[in-house]
């Protein structure tokens, strides 16, 4: 039988990490297509596709009244790749006879020097590349392969506008029915807005606590997804990392001296894709009595290409990163509880606007989401971290571990 003479089918980069090839924006790609024969064999074709997908999908329930509801689905996709090429095929039209054995059938494309975007894999979408082969016999069904390929682009912090500090001062009154308790303030401030993995930022902030309670200071790192389709956005909001201070009593101040929050092994920012971004934020938090939350927030950019002393580096992801997986092993901070869910980070003023601007949403039909594990970041750091403030600072300065009364 025909189809019994395939034994083996498959496709192989030509790139060191083969369980998980990585390329960027102008890098070529390489492989082979193998083929192993039983027998003799009659192929008419063996063509190759390469795509690349930016693509969102979700549901959403509506109601027309008392008794009729409807699903509504929401999709869109944008494409960064479509390349084809044929590997074998008689010029005549004809089959062609492949003996008995192994074949190998070499394929190379360079990928668009246009910004790609980095693959993503999130709950309402994901940006994925692959290269698809098939294979076409006379009176057999077409044999099809499917691979998929990792593409990183390089987020470079080295430039000024990730080296910019980023500072801010916010307060809010305490309060009580009609009754003023007094006036809680933050003041926040970091070196830079563009970061890696693995990273400390020294936090730099102080908290006056003019009422007559004491509140408890906090730092979160947050991340949020958003997907967008048909003038529709959906989003989904995830805290990353947590600091959490001491307790700052009434009629105090608290300074944090470059207090340090880690950031653990998560994917970069994406911020060019048209339906797909994924954004960072450092929120600098105290619960205020008698009222909401108070949250001053400072954007953060997480790149891929870490601080370096003599400016940036542009070349091939490849010279940067000897992507081994190593990136995996990167230890996530200590904490003393796990991170708080979302909704306890965002202030109900946050909260109400967030539900104005997207609209409310039932219980969902999530079927055909793939929730598959985040291969897009793979990355090791040849270069340390840059040590914590203190370590560089060349006029230290003692740090009073103890809140700072106003009226001492």
């Amino acid at each position: 039988m025909i189809f019994g003479k395939l034994k083996k089918f498959d496709i192989v980069f030509d790139s060191s990490e083969v369980d998980c090839p990585v390329f960027s924006s102008g890098d070529v790609v390489s492989g082979r297509v193998l083929l192993e024969l039983f027998g003799e064999t009659r192929v008419d074709s063996l063509k190759l596709h390469a795509e690349g997908f930016a693509k969102v999908h979700w549901t959403e329930s509506r109601s027309a009244g008392s008794s009729t509801a409807y699903t509504q689905n929401f999709s869109d996709e944008v494409e960064y790749l479509n390349r084809r090429e044929v590997l074998l095929q008689a010029d005549n039209g004809e089959t062609t006879t492949l003996p008995a054995g192994r074949h190998e059938f070499p394929f190379s494309f360079q990928l668009p020097e246009d910004t790609l975007v980095t693959s993503f894999e999130g709950k309402h979408g994901s940006i994925r590349y692959w290269v698809k082969v098939k294979l076409h016999r006379p009176w057999a069904p077409v044999r099809k392969i499917k691979r998929e390929f990792t593409v990183i682009e390089p987020i470079d912090i080295n430039t000024p506008t990730f080296l910019a500090p980023q500072a801010g001062t916010k307060d809010k009154m305490a309060r009580a029915w009609y009754r003023n308790f007094g006036q809680v303030s933050v003041t926040a401030k970091i070196d830079r807005k563009g970061y890696t993995p693995g990273e400390v930022i020294p936090v730099f902030a102080e908290f006056d606590n003019s009422t007559s309670r004491s509140i408890v200071p906090k730092a979160f790192i947050t991340q949020t997804q958003t997907f967008i389709a048909r003038g529709t956005m959906k989003q989904k909001h995830s805290v990353v990392a947590t600091l959490c201070g001491d307790i700052v009593s009434a009629r105090c101040r608290e300074t944090w001296h470059g207090r340090a929050i880690k950031i653990p092994p998560v994917g970069p920012s994406i911020l060019q894709c048209r339906i797909i971004k994924v954004e960072y934020m450092l929120k600098v938090c105290v619960d205020v009595p008698g009222t909401s939350k108070l949250c001053l927030e400072l954007p953060l950019v997480i790149g891929t290409i870490p601080l370096h002393p003599f400016g940036s580096r542009t070349s091939s992801i490849s010279s940067h990163y000897s992507l081994n997986l190593d990136w995996i092993h990167m230890a996530i901070p200590e904490q003393p509880e796990p991170p708080p869910d979302y909704s306890s980070v965002v202030t109900e003023e946050e909260a109400e606007q967030q539900n104005n601007a997207v609209s409310s949403q039932p219980a969902e039909d999530l079927s055909g989401i793939l929730e598959r594990p985040l291969m897009a970041f793979v990355q090791e750091f040849r270069f340390r971290p840059p040590p914590v403030y203190s370590e560089i600072d060349p006029n230290p300065q003692p740090i009073n571990m103890r809140p700072r009364c106003m009226t001492c």
